[in-house]
């Protein structure tokens, strides 16, 4: 007998499409799926894509462009550019009608570029990132060496460098030790260590870096900036994993948080990492009895159904 279990419905929204799924499939076969609760938009970027739906619905007529992909997903990006909803990814000189930024953030400099281009600025970076880009301002304006845990190109870290670029020469962004021993001089002959963290990093890395930071300083200051959802999502994935004989992680594998919760589930149970159901084959999970959920941030509702739907067999 199938069994579709649900820790909690997706974020705050009910899903009459799983309740389909679950009575569709209830005696095919005997696989069990467990559907973690934190898997899906998490409500920064849930903000992000119905605002930017709802500027186009309202101003039909009127351009508007987003600076950047507005989330790492494809799906998603391609709904919107059929909405009429245009991905740029400079700002050009001159232009017209509404300009997006989008949630990850951008620099001060780029905000300014965007209104000297005469476009309307609507900013929707995620309220979590901005406490970040905070974070990080006043630990430069205490002249704290900063200590940015991040991947150093992802567009979330390079926008809250940027902000504490504004105050201080001292800015380092890693998430490894070896990493920061480059700069293990300066930051003993600075002596105070301030810490932010991308909002979607591993709790692991953080950790690592700081143990190594209070060898070195004398002072240290963090700020765990991890996003709730983020922590959350990671400890009940690998709660999951632990009566999983497979987790299945639903994401664009361009998305940081989503590329995490697969890195973290690999150490636990047997992990797939897919975009969509295109990417799911069938000899992948034919022989798993158990099989957990999970899935990044901007991962929408729809594509985790049609998910769930290919494993029982759907079309």
């Amino acid at each position: 007998m199938f069994i579709v279990k649900y820790n909690h419905w997706v974020g705050t929204n009910y899903s009459p499409a799983l309740v389909q799924l679950k009575a569709k499939y209830k005696y095919l076969n005997n696989q069990n799926i467990k559907l973690a609760k934190f898997a899906g938009f998490c409500y920064g970027v849930k903000r992000a894509v119905e605002t930017a739906e709802r500027l186009k619905r309202e101003n039909p007529d009127k351009n508007i462009c987003i600076l950047g992909e507005l989330i790492h997903n494809t799906d998603v990006i391609k709904e919107l550019e059929l909405l009429g909803i245009k991905t740029i990814y400079e700002v050009p000189e001159s232009g017209s009608g509404i300009c997006i930024v989008r949630s990850h953030g951008e620099s001060p400099e780029v905000f300014e570029k965007i209104k000297k281009a005469g476009f309307e600025l609507v900013d929707l970076t995620c309220p979590d990132v901005k406490k970040v880009q905070q974070k990080a301002i006043e630990l430069a304006k205490n002249n704290y060496y900063v200590v940015i845990v991040g991947k150093p190109n992802h567009p979330e870290v390079l926008a809250i460098k940027a902000n504490a670029d504004l105050y201080t020469d001292k800015v380092v962004v890693a998430t490894t030790i070896e990493e920061l021993m480059p700069y293990e001089e300066d930051i003993k002959h600075h002596k105070k260590v301030g810490v932010v963290v991308q909002t979607t990093q591993m709790v692991s890395s953080l950790n690592n870096v700081v143990n190594y930071l209070n060898t070195i300083s004398k002072e240290v200051l963090i700020h765990n900036t991890i996003c709730m959802s983020t922590a959350m999502r990671q400890k009940e994935a690998k709660e999951l994993a632990k009566e999983s004989d497979l987790m299945i992680v639903v994401g664009s594998k361009k998305s940081a948080n989503t590329s995490h919760l697969a890195e973290i589930l690999k150490n636990c149970t047997k992990t797939l990492h897919i975009e969509n159901d295109t990417e799911l084959n069938e000899t992948f999970y034919k022989s798993a009895n158990n099989i957990g959920i999970t899935a990044g941030a901007s991962t929408p509702q729809v594509v985790i159904d049609r998910v769930i739907n290919k494993i029982k067999g759907g079309k």
